[in-house]
């Protein structure tokens, strides 16, 4: 009676432990929302693909994933703060052409972006063209970045530090 008492209770120990409500070790990733940085401003094609993004994987993930757009300094505060936050991947970054211009074009940034960034996925690719009219007389890069400088010296528009420009000036420094 004595035997059976115990595997009785053994059987019991161990059929509650199956049906236990303890959460496992690691829980599945996201078990909270995630903040996804973008460093351009609401409106423009890398925030609208970001938020169509961000929904797919909240409906496929269960989990709110919130955009947040922190621009200036070319995407750099964006990638500070996502840099500088905890490595737990709560805080993911919208990497763009600028990101990997920057490192060239500023002398001092507060991180190393190639060291202290992991790629994830990637998401979309995008190409930079120089397209000129028909009717412009240079053809080959060298004679069109020539032949456009005195007509850029003349523009009153401002020239902002887009990824185009950007490219064009590590390309050709007459740019």
């Amino acid at each position: 009676m004595l035997r059976n008492l115990r595997c009785g209770v053994f059987g019991l120990a161990i059929l509650l432990g199956l049906f236990s409500t303890t959460p496992p070790a690691s829980a599945a990733y996201p078990d909270r929302p995630v903040h996804w940085l973008i460093g351009f401003s609401a409106g423009g094609p890398v925030d609208i693909v970001a938020r169509i993004m961000a929904q797919w994987l909240s409906d496929r993930l269960g989990q709110q994933f919130i955009v947040e757009n922190r621009t200036g300094s070319g995407g750099n505060i964006a990638a500070a703060a996502a840099i500088n936050s905890p490595a737990d991947g709560y805080t993911l970054l919208f990497v763009a052409p600028n990101n990997a211009i920057s490192t060239s074009l500023y002398k001092k940034l507060p991180f190393d972006f190639l060291r202290d960034t992991t790629p994830v996925a990637s998401i979309m690719q995008l190409t930079n063209m120089l397209v000129v009219s028909n009717a412009f007389p240079g053809r080959r890069f060298r004679s069109s970045s020539t032949t456009a400088r005195p007509i850029r010296e003349r523009s009153p528009l401002p020239r902002p530090a887009t990824a185009p420009r950007c490219t064009c000036r590590r390309s050709c420094s007459r740019c």
